[in-house]
């Protein structure tokens, strides 16, 4: 009976194994999206979650995320987006922002967390909570955000995969002016700056690039094995 359970379970692992390679050979960077189909609230809610577990340095998670479902909004927005159509067309856009004050206000937040959830010692925690408070106020502003940034790309892959697995269309951009989303969506008065987007919705049947095969490198040539 045990072993019968076993196979089972490896069977199970193996045909999930194989699902989420199909999902990634699926997805790919949509060019028009199916503006008359909604992404549910319970996918939108995966999508949300999916971004708030995504793993940050320090856990410090320096990166905010702005939904955006206004039309109207969404269509005023292809302009500073290089006129990339499905901005207007997707049933959500995802706004990718970091945060610009990391300061001591925001590593004690994180660190009055930690002690709230995990119950863990304050005086475990000041050791490197200190060392984080002086770290980044040694930090050039600069430096910052680009920390802060490679965290927001890391949300970004991480969405794109649940996006697959879910069965739904994305397209992630870094093309589009950052000073202009930051104006028009008062991003600025919010401590935040947009770094990357991501429309989400259904593909369009006339989308032609959803049936093109994928393009990449045979996996000998993109992995290298050191035994």
């Amino acid at each position: 009976m045990k072993q019968n359970a076993s196979i089972t379970f490896v069977i199970l692992i193996t045909e999930m194994k194989m699902d989420i390679i199909n999902r990634l050979q699926w997805r790919y960077a949509t060019k028009l999206f199916d503006s008359s189909k909604a992404i549910p609230a319970e996918k939108l809610e995966i999508l949300l979650q999916a971004f708030n577990l995504t793993a940050t340095s320090y856990g410090l998670q320096p990166i905010k995320l702005v939904v955006l479902k206004d039309k109207e909004l969404q269509e005023k927005l292809v302009e500073h987006s290089m006129n990339q159509i499905q901005i207007a067309q997707a049933s959500y856009v995802l706004i990718f922002c970091i945060q610009t004050a990391i300061d001591e206000e925001f590593i004690l937040e994180y660190f009055n967390r930690v002690h709230s959830i995990r119950n863990t010692s304050k005086s475990i925690l000041k050791p490197f909570q200190d060392f984080l408070i002086a770290d980044f106020e040694g930090k050039p502003q600069g430096d910052i955000e680009n920390w802060a940034t490679k965290q927001a790309y890391l949300a970004m892959g991480n969405m794109l995969a649940v996006c697959a697995l879910e069965g739904i269309d994305s397209c992630p951009m870094e093309g589009f002016n950052p000073e202009k989303y930051d104006e028009i969506l008062n991003l600025k008065e919010q401590g935040l700056k947009s770094v990357l987007l991501l429309p989400v919705g259904y593909r369009a049947k006339d989308d032609m690039f959803g049936d093109f095969k994928k393009v990449r490198r045979e996996l000998s040539n993109s992995v290298i094995h050191h035994n």
